[in-house]
């Protein structure tokens, strides 16, 4: 039968090979001016523009997933060059999108892709339309004053990290190819005033659409109204059909709300949700300074640049989420009524809310929500904080605490997950004792549920920083082993425990590996 499969599955071609299309090119307003230099652009969704070509490009990284679900193979020397933005094959119409967006809150005018250029779209095997962009691929009309390009710290971080969120099963943007340019990028990593110059690479992201939020924000805030009605039957045409205006901001209000259902269930914290950074589809998009919860902190944030007001902390995350929906709202008002809009956003609300329950319930192996399991929730969560504890650790091996015994016996299999032995745990034995009266409801195959639910690798920051320092030293080895392993996330995999360690203390501080910064 495996033989038969094989036998039907395409064979993969090259890049250099495939057929293009261009709907967005061609299905909306393009800027008339062709001039590659930053300024301001009108009654436009995007401006065509060419990627800049690098010095000597070198494939670092390929994801078979992705090129298999494309129907690409590996790349040749012309497709490593189109991936590198060197070649502009026929068919493809490069465009750099335009849009605006709230940063940190406050209305930030016009944005857009300063450095990411939109190559073209394909047709997937599985009949979807996918978009293919190059990120770190020079210069456009919306770069203002930066260079347009991206390092290979940052651009790992994207590829790597937007690949294992597939496969925990978060909705996303994806990653094709990690090129090295050949050339060096100069960043100051931290703000700190002392700039350095980095590899620089180019990652090329694919996704149905890497429309956000912001293209519509710029449209309503120029009152480019034809524009803006435009883009909105563009995206119901082709990601939302047989949706009205209406159903269509609902179903995107529904979509976010299971999208923070699973950054929360998973302990990720994206950094930086500005509405210019919220997909139009419900995708997570623009991994920068993100980072998985180690020890359980609802204020915690990945992101230098919100170190004072922690607007993007892992426990703010769906309340901004609502905010930046509402800021589209006020951005979709000449093209459906306010009532509408804020049905969405109640819906939003109430589908947050019965999702989150339920998550927990099952991250606690609980196969249905009772009256009492919310408290129950609340309860760990509290007793969580008392000490430093790992978040996905603990939910991994909570599995495996008896039913039955004392408070030592219950902490037992727990213990991997504690920073430190500086406290006795008191509030999380006394929970344990009431959860383990209500799990033994559950039957023998709580376990399983768990583990199907809970991963056992994420791609911490502490991983992705040694596979940024091999690459950087020319090893891709630890890369490569590390994607492997966060295939299969739920899955033990015991010949790789080492990827599945809480931080290690010298991860504590080290750059790259607590937080991150904008800068990439």
């Amino acid at each position: 039968m495996a033989l038969a499969a094989a036998k039907r599955r395409p064979a993969l071609i090259d890049l250099a090979a495939a057929s293009f299309e261009n709907t967005f090119v061609h299905e909306l307003p393009g800027d008339p001016v062709l001039v590659n230099m930053p300024r301001q652009v009108a009654n436009a969704c995007y401006t065509r523009v060419a990627p800049t070509a690098v010095a000597t490009p070198r494939l670092l990284a390929w994801s078979d997933a992705m090129g298999e679900l494309l129907g690409l193979a590996r790349p040749s020397a012309l497709g490593l060059e189109v991936l590198a933005g060197n070649r502009v094959l026929a068919g493809m119409e490069p465009y750099a999108a335009r849009y605006g967006g709230h940063q940190f809150g406050h209305w930030a005018g016009q944005l857009g892709d300063g450095r990411a250029i939109t190559l073209a779209e394909v047709m997937a095997t599985d009949g979807s339309r996918q978009e293919l962009e190059l990120k770190g691929a020079g210069k456009t009309p919306y770069s203002r004053t930066a260079d347009g390009r991206a390092v290979l710290r940052s651009s790992l971080r994207e590829f790597a990290c937007s690949e294992a969120m597939f496969h925990l099963g978060v909705p996303t943007t994806r990653a094709l190819s990690l090129v090295g340019t050949g050339e060096e990028v100069i960043r100051d990593m931290f703000y700190d005033g002392h700039p350095r110059a980095e590899p620089g690479a180019i990652v090329c992201r694919v996704a149905p659409s890497f429309v956000r939020f912001g293209n519509f924000q710029i449209l309503a805030a120029n009152n480019e109204l034809e524009a803006l009605k435009q883009l909105a039957d563009y995206v119901i045409r082709h990601h939302y059909p047989g949706h009205s205006y209406a159903s269509w901001y609902q179903e995107l209000c529904r979509r976010t709300a299971a999208l923070m259902i699973d950054w929360m269930r998973l302990g990720f914290v994206h950094g930086v949700m500005n509405t210019d950074n919220m997909s139009i589809l419900g995708l997570t998009i623009d991994y920068g300074p993100y980072g998985w919860l180690e020890g359980y902190d609802p204020m915690w944030t990945p992101n230098t640049t919100d170190a004072q007001g922690r607007r993007y902390c892992y426990g703010n995350q769906p309340a901004i989420a609502q905010w930046n929906l509402a800021r589209l709202a006020e951005a979709l008002l000449p093209l459906l009524e306010r009532e509408a809009l804020e049905e969405g956003l109640n819906r939003y609300a109430e589908a947050f809310n019965d999702g989150w329950r339920r998550a927990l319930a099952a991250k606690l192996g609980l196969a249905s929500v009772q009256t009492d399991d919310e408290e129950l929730a609340r309860e760990l969560l509290v007793a969580l904080t008392e000490t430093e504890t790992d978040f996905t650790l603990f939910f991994r091996r909570l599995a495996a605490v008896p039913l039955e015994g004392s408070g030592e016996a219950l902490l037992a299999p727990l213990a991997p997950a504690f920073y430190g032995a500086q406290a006795a745990h008191e509030r999380l034995a006394a929970w344990l004792r009431r959860y383990v009266a209500r799990a033994r409801a559950e039957g023998p195959d709580r376990p399983q549920r768990m583990a199907s639910v809970n991963p056992k690798y994420v791609f911490r920051n502490y991983l992705a920083q040694q596979a940024i320092d091999a690459l950087e030293a020319g090893d891709a080895g630890p890369l490569e082993r590390l994607m492997r392993v966060l295939r299969r996330p739920y899955d033990e995999q015991p010949e790789s425990e080492e990827f599945a360690a809480r931080r290690p203390e010298w991860a504590r501080s080290k750059p790259g590996c607590s937080a991150l910064s904008c800068s990439s």
